[in-house]
């Protein structure tokens, strides 16, 4: 079948993801989280094609399946667990560590199956496996950005599908026999040079989409471990468990000996990124209630959804020295955060936010549930929070994910900010209020020191 995106001569790995989500975008081939840029996009029919895992023979015969933690793999998730075999899924960006085995109550249903297939689920019904632990994985599912009949596969860039598996061959749980499954939509199949395909890269035995199965008979091998010049310092204190394994293969005898580049910076990866933009906000007037606050959501303090945005003078040289270098989905993120909202922006209200907690924790939560918005007023003094999102259907989705969700402890309320009740009941779509622009004054705005210095360092 001849793919529907071409890729021009000489085209980058970057060159054809933009290529790809760009498409999706504006086909609208796509369900929530929107947009898909910088992600593995949750395609619409994922469901149709992750239930063709089920016709083959080797999930079939398979006790033990790795499947990356994506929205689009959760169809995948289920079917593992109600064929009960043995779920592993990575951790998120692998902060904690590799896996989660996943582990339903006794005699789960159907639909606690489903709730344990899903992101929260991952979360809440799981146990951690370490890098010490004799697994023997039969078959990996893995999402991906483009990838070719031949298995040549793109993913979003960070590199994070081809870390996990580097280090399943290192802990032995993989090895030539087990096979890789993606799951996309027909449309990411594309034509990739075999020429943009390193040794790290990760190929794919099988292609499951919604009206095909292809089996790529892919000619390249797979990675045969962690190619470690690939990585840097910087990336190791990233991830706890990088650095755990490569002190078991400095032992070993392994040589460990790291690059001078950033692992996930790509050379491709560099063009066509936008440079990060910071710009100065209209602080809050302090004599604003908590009502007026609630009503009119815009005028709290604004986050850019990868970065700090409004931050104050005195922490600028403690934000660049403390805040993390961010990820392409972040930065991707923070440009749209910055460019004009779509007029249908829809905001949500979150309550009950406890006190202490930090943004980036709340960030990792939103992320963690795929209810990331695409803007973040933060009011922590408050104990609230406002999400911006593209439309009515992102924000009640996003809406549905948040529900129970409690951090350190205390349950967190997700409603539609009252200014947006009215347009919805009425079915109009909702427009976010414009701030205030207020005068400059020497007091500070509403909120300790603390907080804004706080807000600075994420």
């Amino acid at each position: 079948m001849e793919p529907v995106i071409k890729v021009s001569p000489g085209a980058s790995k970057w060159d054809i993801r933009q290529k790809v989500w760009d498409y999706i975008e504006e086909k609208n081939l796509a369900n929530f989280p929107r947009p898909v840029h910088n992600r593995i996009p949750n395609f619409k029919a994922a469901i149709h094609a992750c239930n063709r895992l089920a016709d083959l023979q080797v999930f079939k015969s398979s006790h033990t399946v790795k499947v990356n933690p994506d929205r689009p793999q959760q169809q995948t998730r289920f079917l593992t667990l109600e064929a009960q075999k043995t779920l592993l899924v990575p951790t998120p960006r692998l902060r904690t560590g590799l896996f989660n085995k996943i582990t339903p109550p006794q005699g789960a249903s159907k639909e606690q199956l489903r709730i344990c297939a899903s992101s929260q689920g991952v979360k809440e019904f799981s146990v951690p496996v370490g890098l010490d632990a004799k697994v023997k994985i039969d078959l990996v599912v893995v999402g991906s950005v483009a990838v070719s009949e031949k298995g040549f596969r793109i993913g979003k860039g960070e590199g994070y599908a081809d870390m996990e598996y580097g280090m399943m061959v290192s802990m032995g749980a993989v090895d030539e026999s087990t096979v890789v499954v993606t799951v996309v939509h027909d449309c990411q199949i594309v034509d990739i040079p075999e020429e943009l395909i390193e040794s790290h890269d990760l190929t794919v035995d099988y292609i499951l989409t919604p009206t095909r199965l292809i089996k790529t008979n892919c000619p390249l091998p797979k990675p045969q471990g962690i190619i470690w010049t690939k990585l840097d310092t910087e990336k190791l204190e990233k991830i706890p468990v990088l650095k755990k394994l490569r002190a078991l293969e400095e032992q070993a005898g392994t040589d460990v000996t790291l690059g001078a580049v950033p692992a996930a910076a790509e050379a491709d990866l560099q063009t066509g990124q936008p440079k990060r933009q910071t710009r100065r906000r209209p602080r809050p007037n302090k004599q604003q209630g908590a009502e007026t606050a609630r009503l009119h959501p815009a005028q709290g303090r604004k986050e850019s959804w990868g970065g700090s945005e409004g931050e104050t003078e005195s922490g600028k040289a403690k934000s660049r020295e403390n805040t993390e270098v961010k990820g392409p989905e972040e930065r991707g993120s923070e440009v749209m955060s910055q460019r004009k909202l779509p007029l249908n922006v829809t905001t949500v209200y979150l309550g009950g936010i406890p006190a202490g907690l930090r943004v980036s924790e709340l960030k990792t939560a939103l992320r963690e549930r795929e209810a990331a918005p695409l803007r973040l007023t933060w009011q922590g003094a408050q104990h609230r929070a406002f999400l911006d999102y593209s439309d009515p259907q992102a924000a009640e989705q996003a809406l549905e994910s948040l529900q129970g969700l409690s951090l350190n402890g205390h349950s967190l309320q997700a409603e539609l900010a009252k200014s947006q009740r009215g347009s919805k009941r009425s079915g109009q779509p909702s427009r976010r209020p414009r701030p205030s622009t207020v005068p400059k004054s020497k007091t500070p705005p509403s909120g300790t020191k603390g907080e804004a210095t706080e807000m600075a360092e994420q």
